[in-house]
């Protein structure tokens, strides 16, 4: 058995962010600092989305529970591939509205920063794909571990999120671009 906890994926994550971001300056032979801010919201969406994607979403005695794989436990894989079945599947209305808004919001700011940040990004339907294809391979990662499931619906949800966030993104451009010629 092998547990994960909170801090050591934040760690690994962090390792791996700076090393690949000190390669990247390395190779162009300068840092452009607006251009590491920019990128620093893309890891801080990282970090929030991993911590309620693979870790349990209630603490015991105040602490985030581990991610827990155990080889003997990963077949078969917990997967749900009918939409809606699953959804409603708690025992409060409380719960299932966590789940629904949880897993849309937590996509919208996806949504409003990787076509911000990312230019070639430039069509609606390369943007969805992207939307889409994060929330899969999050589905995807899920799957070695026994305690989490890979959901269609949250496939869905997750890419509903990041479709409403760009639906922002695109408002405040239009916006913005208003604000210009008036002045």
């Amino acid at each position: 058995m092998i547990q994960i906890s909170y801090t050591s994926m934040v760690v690994f994550i962090s390792i791996i962010w700076c090393l690949v971001r000190m390669v990247c300056a390395i190779k162009t032979k300068r840092a452009n600092w607006t251009r590491e801010i920019q990128l620093l919201l893309v890891y801080v969406c990282i970090i929030v989305v991993a911590r309620f994607t693979f870790f349990p979403f209630s603490k015991v005695n105040g602490e985030i529970q581990p991610l827990v794989y155990e080889s003997a436990k990963v077949y078969p894989f917990r997967i749900n591939w009918i939409p809606f079945v699953n959804l409603f599947d708690y025992p409060e209305m409380r719960d299932i509205l966590i789940n629904v808004i949880g897993n849309t919001a937590m996509f919208i700011p996806l949504g409003i920063v990787w076509p911000s940040v990312y230019k070639r990004l430039d069509t609606h339907g390369k943007v969805i794909s992207a939307g889409i294809g994060v929330s899969l391979c999050i589905e995807i990662l899920q799957l070695p571990f026994y305690d989490r499931v890979s959901d269609v619906d949250d496939l869905l949800l997750n890419s509903l999120g990041f479709i409403i966030g760009y639906l922002l993104y695109l408002l405040a451009k239009q916006v913005s671009k208003r604000v210009r010629r008036i002045k």
